[in-house]
């Protein structure tokens, strides 16, 4: 069998995916989160629900573990983390310094934790065609309100602890990580599940409503170069935190419009600049990923789009919300 891993937030999106990952490689998986996956049950050895603001929770998780992947984290969507910075700094500043402090403890031999691209500074995301960030580009800081200044306090004590703790730790800045069995309504949803489902739910012919006017831009990984991505960030000799994103930079007009095409769909986009749009342009620049794995994302933009509108199309033909059985 092979190591023993905790999964910090696999009842999320990511962490569910890792869990399925590390599983098809012989690992024995503990998953922990506030719920469980919601779309297909856990493969983890064991699933532990639990809140990890606490420090005796994270002393019980990560227990027995030789590693530790630490995804949990409060968050969604710019609608919502736009619009929660007190609660998503407090609640994930306590659950990343109560996770440090219990792998330490427990004697964990190493330490991922999930990162963002909110940890850029906004003076260089000022406009759609910006030059891809490097990771040096997140300081002098000026990251996102709320999640990205949590986000870059957190890699700072992951360098705290592996230096005055001996703790190695390993960072990865996700850009927009997206595919099936992710979140697509409700509010916490990230813009390509929000694309597809509205786009599913609009007839032909009809209007698709798009936050912003269309022309910032973004560049969006699917699932499985993400979890790919962690586990060779966490396997290497890296400490300090790496990109982990696709480096093909569109706009969210151009989203929606390759959305639209997969379903089959001439739609209006009726703009809507009074709703949080975020920075004006954000680009992942993959070399130093690549100098040090060899390897960087590669799946498809258009593949992985259309996989996770049929994904969502189902979903939305199961609850009965979409008529058709099936795509054009």
């Amino acid at each position: 069998m092979g190591k023993r891993v905790l999964v910090g937030g696999a009842g999320g999106f990511i962490g569910h995916a890792l869990v399925g990952f590390l599983k098809a490689r012989g690992y024995w998986v503990r998953g922990v989160d506030l719920k469980l996956p919601e779309y297909e049950a856990s493969a983890a050895d064991e699933f532990m629900i639990a809140d990890l603001r606490y420090f005796d929770n994270c002393l019980v998780a990560c227990r027995g573990v030789e590693e530790v992947y630490q995804l949990a984290a409060d968050m969604g969507g710019i609608g919502f983390i736009s619009g929660n910075h007190a609660d998503v700094a407090r609640n994930n500043v306590l659950i990343n310094a109560h996770m440090l402090e219990a792998a330490v403890v427990q004697g964990a031999e190493r330490y991922f934790y999930s990162s963002s691209a909110c940890v850029y500074a906004g003076y260089r995301q000022d406009s759609p065609d910006i030059a891809p960030l490097k990771e040096e580009d997140a300081y002098p800081a000026d990251p996102e309100e709320g999640y990205g200044w949590e986000k870059l306090y957190s890699e700072k004590l992951c360098q705290y602890y592996s230096e005055d703790k001996g703790l190695p730790t390993r960072v990865a800045r996700f850009h927009n990580v997206y595919g099936p069995l992710g979140t697509y309504e409700g509010g916490r949803e990230k813009a390509p599940a929000a694309i597809c489902r509205k786009v599913a739910l609009a007839p032909d012919g009809g209007e698709i409503e798009v936050w912003g006017d269309g022309r910032q831009t973004r560049s969006f990984m699917y699932i499985d170069d993400c979890v790919e991505g962690i586990f060779r960030i966490m396997g290497s000799d890296h400490p300090m935190p790496l990109n982990l994103g696709n480096d093909r930079m569109v706009t969210v007009d151009e989203l929606v419009d390759i959305v639209a095409g997969i379903a089959g769909k001439t739609l209006t986009k009726v703009h809507d600049t009074s709703k949080p749009q975020g920075v004006r342009g954000r680009n992942s620049d993959n070399s130093r990923l690549e100098q040090v794995l060899g390897w960087g994302p590669s799946i498809d933009l258009e593949y992985g789009l259309r996989r996770t509108y049929e994904w969502i199309h189902g979903e939305l033909v199961r609850s009965g919300r979409v008529s058709e059985a099936a795509l054009v």
